[in-house]
């Protein structure tokens, strides 16, 4: 179970990088409009550092997404 848990969490952050390079974006540029979007210091090494401990909140992941123009939806199997 608890590898189940980490190749989720790896899928999750190389989506996100897949998704930063399809917008010809870096996560240096998404942090810059995170930090707008919520009126604090958002530093690319502390993503990068959440995603390499495995630690990233769900709202994290969902703030990252909007930013990038896209959103997580739940499908029925």
């Amino acid at each position: 179970m608890l590898r189940n848990y980490y190749n989720r969490v790896m899928d999750v952050k190389n989506e996100i990088k897949s998704l930063i390079a399809k917008k010809a974006s870096t996560l240096k540029d998404v942090c810059a409009s995170l930090e707008q979007v919520k009126n604090k210091k958002v530093c690319p090494n502390n993503i990068t550092n959440k995603f390499r401990r495995k630690t990233i909140k769900f709202d994290e992941v969902q703030e990252i997404l909007d930013v990038l123009g896209y959103h997580i939806e739940f499908v029925e199997n």
